[in-house]
């Protein structure tokens, strides 16, 4: 993982409102040290939107994105994973895909946008929802699911605009690799287009530098495709 910026690259941040879905709701907003950039949503793990997932807000920032991480949860954050899994389970597919279509609006409404379209990244649930939402959202162009669950129903790909990046851990029992590479044929097939899967010799959660699944070469090497990545599809 690259370091974190120091203070005078810190991007500029703040807390924010924005109507979604019938609903004022809440999320992070990290702004590029130049005050403008693409547009970059930032989707959460079950956890809520805690410190890790507003600190890779502040990274993308500092990689030159408006990052977007709006809080599904509306201010709730679990302290456990029986509490994580009353949470997700608490918020149906279908209306956290629509709250998160709102954030896909309010980001692109920003001023300091320079994208037309937007991309995703998000984190196990969040990575779920990063599919979920590309498969039904064109103004998604470039999505990064790490880890990414797909609940219920898969998604219909007929309609997918995006280029979809994902990163996966070889050891992750919760997603083996036979289920990333049936998910990705269902995506070749449904889509025309083939995602760029990537496995990693790491498990579940490995980006999460506040968790001991922490895999720091993986995590590195999944940050730096990633940007990369954003930045072809969003520039």
């Amino acid at each position: 993982m690259p370091e974190r910026p120091g203070p005078a690259e810190r991007p500029a941040r703040q807390n924010t409102t924005f109507p979604s879905a019938g609903a004022t709701a809440h999320g992070y907003l990290a702004l590029p040290p130049s005050g403008r950039g693409p547009g970059v949503l930032v989707i959460q793990e079950w956890w809520g939107l805690t410190d890790h997932i507003a600190d890779v807000a502040d990274r993308l920032a500092a990689e030159g994105f408006v990052a977007l991480a709006p809080d599904l949860y509306g201010g709730s954050v679990a302290h456990d994973s029986d509490e994580a899994l009353r949470m997700l389970k608490a918020l149906p597919v279908s209306r956290g895909v629509e709250l998160l279509s709102g954030a896909v609006g309010h980001l692109l409404s920003l001023p300091e946008v320079t994208s037309d379209t937007a991309g995703a990244v998000g984190f196990c649930m969040g990575g779920g929802f990063v599919l979920y939402l590309a498969a039904v959202e064109p103004r998604v162009s470039a999505a990064v699911p790490f880890y990414g669950v797909v609940r219920d129903e898969m998604p219909d790909f007929s309609g997918l605009r995006a280029r979809i990046l994902g990163h996966y851990g070889e050891r992750d029992r919760s997603i083996p690799p036979q289920r990333v590479e049936e998910l990705a044929e269902t995506i070749r097939r449904q889509s025309g287009t083939a995602p760029d899967f990537r496995l990693y010799p790491a498990g579940h959660a490995f980006f999460n530098d506040r968790r001991p699944s922490h895999h720091p070469d993986s995590a590195a090497r999944a940050w730096e495709s990633t940007v990369a990545f954003l930045h072809r599809q969003l520039d």
